[in-house]
């Protein structure tokens, strides 16, 4: 990786003076944190968690008339995981690498290992908060007709390794291919986004492999008067979803709703309410459709709670989920603080021993605040809570609502730019 690093750096410094545009920067995020009960209800008389996680990144950006380039070298590890005496380290990696044709300035075709965000990372999202994040390999065809106005085509299609023959893919990527359209419009205070997503995911069939297609689809508006914004969504699923472990495909039938509302009370306070609907499947459902909503690729550590109960990495293809939270943010010169009470309940039918459950799950309290030292450097805290209820047990599965589910962490956040260079346009 040392080697890598010196290559690349010796031949960007050494095609600086050819560029319009040349920076290098980088990031350094050790996190702490204390977890009992994250992620799922802690079990009786198991300890939780005590660690040091952190990301180190190496970001290059490179821009001429025609040409784009993008490349972040990556390294997420915890504290202890390597020797002190390790002659080699294997939690490095390319995070993005990619390059980005500028046909004429409504037209670009961006190609390679990229992050690909779009609205409010609701399905599409880079979840900086993982320390990995999310990227993926894809061309992405951008046409920009007007200011206000834009649209990407994109492509990804998914292989293990370079074969002879065709042969079945792991979906380590968790998809095989997919396209997709999104366009977003800007009409004054109103903006107005259409996303249209085809996912396949291989499987094997008897001795064949097939792919079965899922598809989401659906609008986000957004309105800005003044103090006042507004936003709401909402997506439709349907298609195939595949079980690659039983090699099966089944129909879907899913809805996601979601809409919020933020006030600028004065210069330091921020008030908001929202609702997540994500539907769900009820318990005693035998049926082998699937009625639970996945939002796929999206920062899902952002929605339904920070203590990630919900959609990041566990809860597919369950109950589903409703979300009512409040919002009440304050910020001033570098200091900024936010609370978040979040109202959990089950669309579909939780069932314990043949009875029906009340839909309530509980109560997640989220509370973080930060402080930026100088400008490139913050330190951020956040302390959470979850107050379950027998409902969650249930779902969840294992731990007790009675356990002190707690989860705290504190984080320095470190992002010198170490080098930029400009020259400007001749025209």
């Amino acid at each position: 990786m040392k080697n890598i690093i010196f290559l690349f750096a010796l031949v960007l410094f050494g095609t600086t003076l050819f560029a319009q545009k040349f920076d290098v920067s980088a990031e350094v995020r050790p996190r702490f944190e204390s977890r009992h009960g994250y992620k799922s209800l802690a079990v009786k008389d198991i300890d939780g968690a005590n660690f040091i996680s952190q990301r180190t990144r190496l970001n290059f950006k490179y821009q001429q008339a025609k040409m784009r380039f993008g490349l972040s070298l990556q390294n997420v590890r915890v504290w202890g995981d390597v020797s002190t005496l390790a002659s080699s380290d294997k939690s490095s990696s390319f995070h993005e690498a990619w390059a980005e044709a500028v046909l004429s300035d409504k037209v670009s075709l961006k190609m390679g290992r990229q992050e690909i965000i779009y609205d409010d990372h609701r399905i599409f999202g880079s979840v900086g908060w993982a320390q990995q994040a999310r990227s993926h390999d894809a061309f992405i065809a951008k046409f920009t007709p007007n200011a206000n106005n834009r649209v990407d085509i994109g492509l990804a299609l998914n292989y293990d390794k370079q074969n002879g023959v065709d042969q079945i893919y792991s979906n380590v990527a968790g998809y095989k291919n997919f396209q997709y359209a999104w366009y977003h419009g800007k009409f004054d205070k109103l903006g107005v986004s259409v996303l249209l997503l085809n996912t396949g995911v291989e499987y094997p069939d008897s001795t064949k492999q097939k792919i079965g297609f899922m598809q989401t689809i659906g609008p986000r508006l957004t309105y800005k008067s003044g103090k006042l914004s507004l936003n709401a969504a909402t997506y439709f699923q349907t298609g195939k979803k595949v079980n690659v472990t039983t090699g099966t495909s089944n129909d879907v039938s899913a809805l996601y709703f979601g809409a919020g509302a933020n006030y600028k009370a004065t210069s330091q306070f921020m008030i908001g309410a929202a609702v997540d609907y994500l539907s769900g499947k009820d318990m005693d459902d035998n049926s082998r459709d699937y009625k639970s909503f996945a939002p796929l690729f999206g920062t899902n550590h952002k929605f339904n709670g920070w203590m990630d109960y919900f959609y990041v990495g566990n809860h597919f293809g369950s109950v589903g989920l409703m979300d009512i939270n409040a919002t009440l943010a304050y910020k001033k010169d570098k200091f900024s603080a936010k609370v978040i009470p979040h109202f959990f309940s089950a669309p579909g039918k939780i069932v314990k021993a043949g009875k029906t459950l009340d839909k309530n799950l509980g109560t997640e309290i989220d509370f973080t605040m930060g402080y930026a030292i100088s400008k490139n450097v913050k330190m951020i805290a956040g302390y959470s809570m979850m107050l379950a209820t027998e409902s969650m047990e249930v779902v969840k599965g294992g731990g007790s609502k009675d356990e002190n589910n707690t989860w705290g962490w504190l984080m320095f956040v470190f992002k010198p730019k170490l080098f930029s260079h400009t020259v400007p346009e001749v025209k």
